[in-house]
C-alpha cells in the first residue's frame, strides 16, 4: 500500500468509527455482565428470603388466628390512620426523646460523679454512727407512740404552746446551771456534819441562804 492509500481522510475516518464502535461493545458487553451479575444476586436473595418470608408469613397468620376474637381489621384500619394523623405528634416525641437521651448523655458523667460524693458521705456517716442514733430515735418514737392513746395526743396539741414555752424557760443558762449544781449535789457524798448544829450553822452561808430563798419561792408558784 503506498503513502496515498495510507494517507486517506476516508480510511482515517473509518478507523476512528472502529475504534469508536469497539469501545461501545466492551462498554455493553460490561454492562451485560454487570446486569448477569445483579440478577444472579437477586436469584440468590430471593432464594435465601423466601422461607423466611414464608416463615414470617405463617406466623403472622397464627398470631392473627389468636387474637381474630379480639381485634377486627376496622380497629387496625383505624389504629393505622389515628397514627397517620399523629405522624407530627409522634416526630415531635422522638425529638424531644433523642434531646432527653443528648442531656442524659451529658449529664451521665456528673451524675456519677455525685453518686460517688453521696455514696462516700453514706460511709463517713455510718462510720461515725449516724444511722445507729436514728435507729435509736425510731425505737424511742416507737416507744412514746405506743404510750400515748389519741386522748393524750389531743391534750399535747392543747398544750403544746405551753410546753415549748416551759422548755424555753429551762434552756435559760442560769436555770441549767442551777440545775446542774443540784444534780452535782446529790451525787457528791453525804456532809460529815450532819448534826443540827452543824445544819444550822451552815445556814450562816450566804449561798445556802440564797438556795433556801429559791427553794421557797418554788414551793409558793407550786401553791399558787
Amino acid at each position: 500500500m503506498d503513502s496515498t492509500t495510507v494517507g486517506d481522510p476516508t480510511i482515517a475516518e473509518l478507523n476512528h468509527k472502529i475504534d469508536a464502535l469497539t469501545t461501545q461493545v466492551a462498554f455493553l458487553t460490561e454492562e451485560a455482565l454487570a446486569q448477569r451479575r445483579r440478577r444472579q444476586e437477586w436469584d440468590e436473595l430471593k432464594a435465601d428470603a423466601t422461607p423466611i418470608i414464608n416463615d414470617l408469613f405463617r406466623i403472622s397468620v397464627e398470631q392473627l388466628d389468636e387474637i381474630e376474637s379480639y381485634v377486627q381489621f376496622e380497629d387496625i384500619l383505624y389504629l393505622f390512620k389515628k397514627l397517620l394523623r399523629s405522624t407530627r405528634d409522634l416526630n415531635q416525641m422522638l425529638d424531644q426523646l433523642e434531646s432527653l437521651m443528648e442531656l442524659w448523655q451529658d449529664f451521665g458523667p456528673l451524675s456519677q460523679d455525685a453518686f460517688v460524693v453521696l455514696m462516700n458521705r453514706l460511709e463517713e456517716m455510718e462510720r461515725k454512727g449516724y444511722f445507729v442514733f436514728m435507729q435509736g430515735g425510731f425505737d424511742i418514737l416507737d416507744r412514746i407512740v405506743a404510750s400515748f392513746d389519741e386522748e393524750d395526743v389531743r391534750l399535747l396539741g392543747e398544750n403544746i404552746v405551753l410546753i415549748l414555752q416551759t422548755v424555753k424557760e429551762m434552756t435559760q443558762p442560769e436555770l441549767m446551771q442551777m440545775m446542774r449544781s443540784t444534780v452535782s449535789a446529790v451525787k457528791d457524798e453525804e456532809p460529815a456534819d450532819t448534826s443540827l448544829l452543824g445544819i444550822i450553822r451552815q445556814l450562816n452561808d450566804p449561798a445556802v441562804k440564797r438556795g433556801l430563798a429559791k427553794t421557797l419561792n418554788v414551793l409558793k408558784s407550786v401553791a399558787d
